[in-house]
């Protein structure tokens, strides 16, 4: 599933190509048919992203509210586009791109008080401007879940996935069973710091590094997708060269260091 970063560079890319234009709308594979219609030649207002959801709001005030899950993805293309690939749920056509949309959890059409619902159960995204880590801490300083199940739990800290989490927890050097209401209140303003850093980061390159620049020999942008990790699915940690232990965390693979990351 998309991780944060990804959907926000997906929010900011579609902002930049559609904004503040008419677009066409319409359902190749039929399921969003009637809404599409709907929308259909309206102009589209504004692109945003609350952890791994996003959403299209038009000058209406109607917003498709997008959920990609585990199979969704975009196509994009310049216009012309070409036939539809597959069960395309969504095509939407701007002045000069386009874009298809396959397989998403989620695609619906909703109003404000929807909106607003969708983003009162979600927790505070770390990539938006009005994000409250006060309210994150309240949450964790409270909680005798472990701090790796609560960095995925979306109404927690939204956008955080399991690799984030598990590069979050390597760089603060805290293992990732450590109960929430045993974190200090530095231990956890280093998190947050950290995931506002990977994930600001991740939004610029459109992946996930978690190394420090001064420890590679070559461009971020340049690295390989092992080259950009700490500890996640590597076998010996890139610090101690220890082996790295693996095991079901909140029913996803953790991975942590046991020497870097003591309990």
């Amino acid at each position: 599933m998309p991780e944060g970063h990804t959907i926000h560079r997906i929010a900011r890319d579609h902002r930049a190509w559609f904004a503040d234009q008419p677009v066409g709308l319409c359902s190749p594979q039929g399921r969003f048919e009637k809404e599409a219609r709907k929308l259909d030649g309206g102009v589209l207002q504004d692109v945003s992203a609350h952890g791994k959801h996003l959403f299209y709001h038009w000058t209406s005030r109607k917003i498709v509210h997008v959920h990609l899950g585990l199979y969704g993805r975009f196509r994009v293309h310049r216009n012309p586009p070409p036939e539809p690939r597959g069960a395309v749920r969504l095509r939407l056509l701007g002045r000069d791109k386009s874009f298809d949309l396959n397989g998403p959890n989620c695609c619906e059409l909703i109003g404000a008080k929807q909106f607003r619902s969708i983003q009162d159960r979600l927790g505070q995204d770390p990539l938006r401007d009005d994000a409250n880590p006060n309210r994150v801490w309240e949450r964790i300083c409270r909680s005798r879940a472990a701090i790796g199940t609560l960095l995925l739990n979306q109404s927690v800290i939204a956008g955080v996935g399991n690799i984030y989490r598990a590069e979050m927890l390597f760089l603060a050097g805290i293992h990732p069973e450590t109960p929430g209401n045993r974190l200090s209140r530095e231990q956890f303003d280093e998190l947050w710091r950290l995931a506002v850093e990977l994930l600001t980061t991740g939004v610029k390159y459109n992946r996930i590094i978690a190394v420090r620049r001064e420890a590679v020999d070559k461009p971020l942008s340049r690295l390989n997708a092992t080259e950009r990790l700490n500890v996640y699915k590597r076998p010996h940690c890139r610090t101690c060269n220890g082996k790295i232990q693996a095991w079901t965390l909140s029913n996803r693979k953790m991975y942590a260091c046991p020497r870097c990351q003591e309990s």
